[in-house]
C-alpha cells in the first residue's frame, strides 16, 4: 500500500488515524522509514515502520465493494455459536482481537441477534458496545456521513427485515472513490 501525508488509514487496534508525516530514522546503522499516525478518537501519536505496516494491519478505509461486503456480513444468517456464555465470550473476544472489520461485523451481528432473542450477560453487552465502535466509525468514514447516521445505518442493516440499507448504495457510490 502506498502512503501519503494527510491520508486516513485504519490501525486495527486504535481505529482510524491520519498520517501526519513520513520520516526516516537510523536504527542500528539502518535507515528505516516510518509513518507518524495521529489516532482520531484519542489523539494518540503512533510511529510505525512502513515495512511493518501490512504486518501490523494498517489499511485504507473501506471502499465501495468492501462496504457492500460489510453490510452483507451484517445481514447474513447467524453462525452457530456456543451456548455457554463464558466460552462464547472468549471466542468473540478472540475474534475482535484479530482486528478484521468483517470478523468484528459478524460478532456484532451475532451478539445483536442473541440479545434480541435471549438477552446477553453484562460482559457480553459491554463487548457488543465495544465492537460496534469500529464499525460505526468505518461506516461513517467510508460513506462520508456523520456518526449518528452511521449508527442508524448499522442498526438498519442489523434489523431482521433489512434486505438493503436505503442510504448505503447511493452514499457508497458518491463517496466510495474518494475514501479509497
Amino acid at each position: 500500500m502506498q502512503f501519503s501525508e494527510g491520508q486516513t488509514v485504519v490501525y486495527p487496534h486504535h481505529g482510524p488515524a491520519t498520517i501526519t508525516s513520513i520520516f526516516s530514522r537510523t536504527v542500528k546503522g539502518n535507515e528505516i522509514e516510518y509513518l507518524k499516525l495521529e489516532v482520531h478518537d484519542t489523539k494518540l501519536s503512533v510511529s510505525v515502520p512502513v515495512a511493518s505496516a501490512d504486518q501490523v494491519g494498517i489499511r485504507a478505509v473501506l471502499g465501495e465493494d468492501e462496504m457492500k461486503a460489510l453490510f452483507d456480513v451484517l445481514r447474513a444468517p447467524t453462525v452457530d455459536e456456543e451456548d455457554k456464555w463464558s466460552r462464547r465470550m472468549k471466542d468473540n473476544q478472540e475474534k475482535i482481537k484479530v482486528g478484521d472489520i468483517l470478523t468484528i461485523a459478524s460478532v456484532v451481528r451475532d451478539l445483536t441477534r442473541r440479545n434480541e432473542e435471549k438477552g446477553l450477560s453484562l460482559a457480553e453487552r459491554d463487548l457488543l458496545r465495544h465492537a460496534q465502535g469500529p464499525l460505526v466509525t468505518e461506516i461513517a468514514l467510508s460513506l462520508g456521513i456523520e456518526h449518528d447516521e452511521a449508527e442508524a445505518a448499522l442498526h438498519n442493516a442489523l434489523s431482521p427485515d433489512s434486505a438493503t440499507t436505503p442510504s448505503e448504495p447511493s452514499k457508497a457510490t458518491d463517496s466510495g472513490t474518494a475514501a479509497a
